[in-house]
């Protein structure tokens, strides 16, 4: 493996090496299902113990970036990480920055409002018979006697249908932040003072005027539609505010 090393200090050394190891990876230094060395030549190269190797290796399998087979021609190997993979690790980012309160709800919201109408422009040209279908099917099913979980959900799974009409990789795949953790933790919050009746009625404005590629209209509802979650989640804030407090 040709690949050249930088020297180490001495602050977390397995955490250097895995860096080290990740970045040959981004540049193809190390290209996918190649085999790494053994741990006892990566601790030879590196100048480190096994267990520095190990822990090294372990964060980078973390991050799907390599994995380990047993057996005679087993190792440890460059793995390409699932779209899937990424999503997820993605929107767990994201819901940890939340956590941390990294991110307020109007820095949420204004972003959500920005990136979200932007890809309506793209929904709307782009649109299918088979989206509309899909967003018709959601709306129905909104309109049952589903649990608060199955609703939420469902919200989540028509706005990204919504992103996935764009047919646009990139931006579907950057939206995962928006649409599959930052509206999840809102309607979490907000769900006790919303009313489903209302985001039905945002949704059925705003499937209406996908349908009539409307493009005006279309980001008119989303606007409504924000600002009304946005009301309600500062509600629901001021509540549990009030709750503590008592």
């Amino acid at each position: 493996m040709a690949i050249r090393f930088n020297n180490l200090v001495t602050q977390s050394l397995a955490k250097q090496i895995a860096e080290q190891i990740r970045s040959a990876i981004l540049e193809g230094r190390l290209r996918v299902d190649e085999r790494l060395p053994t741990e006892e030549e990566l601790a030879a190269r590196f100048e480190v113990s096994r267990p520095t190797i190990r822990e090294a290796l372990k964060r980078l399998a973390a991050q799907n970036l390599v994995r380990s087979k047993r057996g005679p021609a087993g190792g440890t190997f460059i793995t390409r990480p699932t779209e899937s993979e990424l999503r997820t690790t993605l929107a767990n980012s994201t819901t940890l920055m939340v956590t941390l309160g990294e991110f307020d709800i109007e820095s949420i919201t204004e972003a959500r409002r920005e990136m979200e109408g932007a890809c309506l422009k793209l929904a709307i040209e782009r649109r299918t018979e088979q989206h509309l279908e899909q967003l018709d099917q959601e709306l129905a099913y909104q309109q049952q006697s589903i649990s608060d979980e199955e609703f939420c959900a469902s919200d989540v799974r028509f706005h990204r249908l919504i992103i996935d009409a764009t047919a646009n990789p990139v931006m579907q795949f950057n939206m995962v932040t928006v649409i599959e953790a930052l509206q999840p933790l809102m309607n979490m919050i907000a769900n006790r003072t919303r009313s489903r009746d209302r985001i039905i009625q945002h949704h059925k404005q705003l499937l209406d005027a996908i349908q009539r590629q409307d493009l005006v209209e279309a980001q008119s509802s989303l606007n409504q539609l924000l600002d009304y979650l946005l009301e309600h989640y500062r509600q629901a804030q001021q509540l549990r505010s009030t709750s503590s407090q008592g």
